[in-house]
């Protein structure tokens, strides 16, 4: 799928109350790789109304994302529609392994520290490095100074170098060596309560949807508004858990509940959500 920020729910408490720009994003990253890289206009309004937004929102939406290089405008055979700007096919094949593919580090996989200097008169540059880290899942140890599992390493150097912020940063790999319990340090870097907070409310907010899906499979429109919502609900997760080791992790996380939940519901809806999609994309 994707990792593209396209702006968050202004309902941080709402994991399933995605922007249309987000729900737009998450159809380009499921379906317009494979047209390829392109959809009509058309149909991009007709599958957004499947999910209850209007055309008008959707045309507007499309227009930030222009703005923001997420996509470009491209005629085909005298056919209006979008393709996914090269950057962002970059990032989404990143994505594709954050959201389907995450596995838990191990503390022998070390971490990956970011350590930055910005002068004064670039603070803008400062701010967008703190915005690149948090999107990837980065806890700050000291100002200047963040911190992943190690297999975060080579995701971070790539987006930072893509990013144009490289010559801000030094990157090291690291062991913890320190005195006290490393998995009370990991409480004081990153906000394991929040986090678990936002895996309990995707986890309340789907396994109701699990458990009718165990009756009876939806088809069509409804299949697809429910995969395209979950989906994009999912990646948002993902991109704020970095992949902590279980050693570190409170017992029983339910970052591991939500994902084995996460990978129940795209078994039963990701066909019939296809189906659907190529359906209205080739009419």
């Amino acid at each position: 799928m994707n990792g593209v920020e396209t702006g968050r729910s202004t309902d941080a408490e709402s994991l399933a109350d995605a922007q249309p720009r987000q729900l737009i994003v998450t159809i380009y990253g499921l379906y317009a790789r494979e047209e390829p890289n392109w959809l009509p206009i058309a149909s991009v309004v007709r599958l957004m109304a499947d999910l209850g937004v209007d055309g008008q929102a959707v045309r507007s939406s499309i227009s930030r994302l222009k703005r923001r290089d997420t996509l470009h405008s491209l005629r085909i055979d005298g056919t209006a529609g979008y393709a996914l700007s090269p950057s962002t096919l970059q990032v989404m094949r990143a994505g594709d392994r954050r959201i389907f593919e995450q596995r838990r580090a191990s503390v022998a996989d070390g971490w990956v520290q970011v350590v930055f200097t910005v002068p004064e008169a670039e603070r803008g540059k400062r701010h967008e490095l703190r915005t690149r880290l948090t999107r990837l899942g980065f806890g700050p140890v000291a100002p200047g100074v963040w911190l992943a599992p190690g297999s975060l390493a080579d995701e971070v150097s790539d987006v930072l170098a893509r990013q144009q912020l490289a010559g801000y940063v030094d990157i090291f790999r690291s062991q913890y060596l320190g005195y006290a319990e490393l998995a009370g340090r990991v409480r004081d870097w990153w906000d394991l309560d929040d986090l678990a907070g936002k895996y309990a409310r995707f986890v309340s907010h789907y396994r109701p949807l699990n458990r009718r899906l165990a009756r009876s499979v939806p088809t069509g429109a409804d299949a697809f508004a429910d995969y395209v919502r979950m989906l994009t609900a999912w990646r948002r997760l993902r991109y704020l858990d970095p992949g902590l080791p279980p050693e570190v992790l409170p017992a029983r996380w339910n970052g591991d509940v939500a994902s084995r939940l996460f990978g129940e519901l795209s078994v039963v809806l990701r066909p019939a959500a296809h189906r659907h999609a190529m359906r209205v994309i080739h009419e």
